[in-house]
């Protein structure tokens, strides 16, 4: 039985005459946390959309947890989330009652004990009765990180999930993120402009460029390949082209 959690198999996207990625293929290993880097417009956006099932690809093949998620993807949505700042809940709903939707949508068995259980975790168990519409962003991207373990998720997508923190908390979600991937088994694609965050939690990591992954592998074989003392160089790199060669490994 296949251990792989995702599998991209040359998924190309186009909107009309715009190529937005082409020919992208990478497989991640379930368990653990892989970083999906680019700069804006490398295809990040679109790579998750299609993964998530919320975009057919024009071409290509994706699978998750061994879901075909073009032809069976109700087989595997009920097993993962996503998370990003930039998508807001609705602002009039309460966060209890948010939450208490996507708890609704999931079957989650005993849905207010496990609401508790992440404001307690999340530390937003004060703000469960304001209304979503009325927290600051980092507040925010806190419940929408809640919203998106609601159902204990065996893979769990993530953009830029600590967007708008202040330094302590967002360093206090990275551990509760590396606690997640190891307690629950769980499966993170995570993408990231934050290059100390990826080099902290990220045992892999894809950089994309121009609509397709350029290069691939660990943050040290990277920081070797380039020969750069950090991520954040190596990023720069690729994102401006500034080696001869970029081959994917």
């Amino acid at each position: 039985m296949s251990t792989l959690a995702i599998e991209a198999r040359n998924l190309t996207k186009k909107f009309g005459e715009i190529t937005a990625i082409q020919d992208v293929s990478f497989a991640v290993e379930g368990g653990g946390i892989t970083g999906l880097l680019g700069g804006n417009g490398a295809g990040k956006t679109t790579t998750i959309s299609i993964l998530l099932g919320l975009l057919l690809p024009s071409d290509g093949e994706v699978r998750i947890l061994g879901c075909d998620m073009v032809r069976e993807r109700y087989r595997a949505l009920p097993l993962m989330n996503f998370s990003s700042p930039y998508v807001d809940l609705p602002h009039r709903l309460t966060v209890r009652e948010n939450l208490r939707v996507y708890g609704e949508l999931y079957s989650v068995e005993k849905p207010e004990a496990r609401i508790a259980e992440l404001a307690e975790r999340l530390d937003v168990t004060t703000l469960l009765d304001r209304r979503t519409g009325q927290l600051s962003a980092g507040q925010k991207t806190r419940v929408a990180l809640a919203k998106a373990l609601i159902n204990r998720p065996r893979v769990l997508l993530l953009d830029e999930p600590t967007a708008s923190l202040d330094p302590d908390t967002a360093d206090w979600i990275r551990t509760y993120l590396e606690d997640y991937a190891r307690e629950e088994g769980a499966t993170i694609l995570l993408a990231s402009h934050h290059m100390g965050e990826v080099e902290r939690l990220c045992g892999h990591v894809l950089m994309m460029r121009g609509g397709g992954i350029v290069d691939r592998g660990s943050p040290a074989d990277l920081l070797t390949r380039y020969g750069r003392s950090d991520l954040e160089e190596v990023f720069l790199d690729i994102a401006r082209d500034r080696v001869s060669t970029v081959a994917a490994s």
